[in-house]
């Protein structure tokens, strides 16, 4: 195994910005996104070609994702992202050399970067003629942008010059981006969605002020969704799974008191909240919320926000490990009437 070099890039980033296709490596700015959304995708070298169906390594499973118009992806309670951009198998030998030698034929490289990249390819420093004679015993890694974070200045940080790695073999340990089961994880994470947390209310819609609201999570819609992200050509997979762990209710007034105090109620025996019964009016509510004051002609602006843990399993790694929990949260209108005494 070789390890990657870094290469002056001003020639090859004219050519991207005049629009030469897949020539985005070394580059200042992102390389290439290529993501497949079917469940049974599986990656091959389709003769000259690497390919994991429309032409991504990595793919995703959403089959156990959550859906529908409402669902959203959950935000991180922490500062942390998911990667901007990782290196993985993109390129055999002769797709490679395809690829140079498109750019060394056009006007725009440099001749001091021309130079560099034959150097680095063809000339044996470090690599001889594209490693065409290790054709499929390994592929050529280059960096990927991970969707949604093509404006990242983190997606900058993959600008190593592709490099070769030998089927079976760890990639580099000098490039931290290139791809794991751990990165697969958090790639996982940036495709998880969760339902809208809008929760149950008793009463409903309209409630009377100083009269204590219960609240709650229909457990049926609340429950662990995951994504799995594989690289078929290596063998290698990860599933990221989110659990509903706590609601925060916040009343959209000043004049309201939370139950508890904080407004931040806590999975209890698989539920989030107790439904209301017949029988516990004059009872406090584990998750609900009591308006001082009517809203008026208008309404209030309930906000809910639930708090998912997220977890992940793959290869190589024994039992689940731990990353940052994730939020979703949603706005409902309350209208809160004052109870209407009668003079007799």
């Amino acid at each position: 195994m070789t390890t990657p070099t870094r290469i002056g890039t001003t020639g090859l980033l004219a050519l991207i910005l005049g629009g030469l296709p897949n020539a985005a490596w070394a580059t200042p700015g992102p390389a290439p996104s290529v993501t497949e959304v079917d469940s049974d995708t599986s990656g091959k070298v389709d003769g000259d070609t690497v390919s994991a169906s429309a032409g991504g390594v990595v793919v995703f499973d959403r089959s156990k994702n959550g859906s529908g118009e409402s669902a959203g992806a959950v935000t991180s309670t922490t500062s942390w992202n998911p990667p901007a951009c990782y290196y993985a198998p993109k390129y055999t030998p002769k797709e490679i050399e395809s690829q140079m030698r498109q750019v060394w034929e056009s006007s725009a490289p440099s001749p001091e970067w021309s130079l560099k990249t034959k150097n680095y390819f063809v000339k044996g420093k470090p690599y001889k003629d594209f490693n065409k004679d290790k054709e499929g015993d390994g592929y050529w890694w280059d960096a990927y942008t991970t969707e949604g974070y093509e404006a990242d200045p983190a997606a900058q940080d993959c600008d190593e010059m592709p490099f070769w790695v030998d089927k079976g073999d760890a990639p580099p340990a000098e490039v931290p981006q290139a791809i794991t089961s751990e990165i697969l994880a958090q790639l996982a994470y940036a495709e998880i969605r969760v339902p809208s947390t809008k929760v149950e209310l008793a009463p409903e819609g309209t409630t009377k002020v100083n009269l204590p609201t219960w609240a709650w999570l229909d457990t049926a819609k609340f429950k662990p969704v995951s994504v799995t992200a594989r690289v078929p050509l290596l063998g290698i997979e990860a599933t990221t799974t989110a659990e509903p762990v706590a609601l925060k209710i916040t009343p959209g007034t000043d004049n309201a008191v939370t139950y508890p105090a904080s407004g931040a109620c806590q999975n209890a025996d698989g539920s989030i909240g107790e439904p209301y019964a017949r029988g516990k009016a004059d009872q406090t509510p584990p998750c609900g919320v009591k308006y001082l004051r009517s809203s008026g002609d208008g309404s209030y602006k309930l906000q809910a926000t639930v708090t998912w843990k997220i977890h992940w399993t793959g290869t190589g790694v024994n039992g689940e490990q731990d990353l940052p929990d994730g939020t979703f949260g949603a706005e409902q209108d309350v209208v809160v009437q004052e109870i209407q005494a009668v003079n007799r």
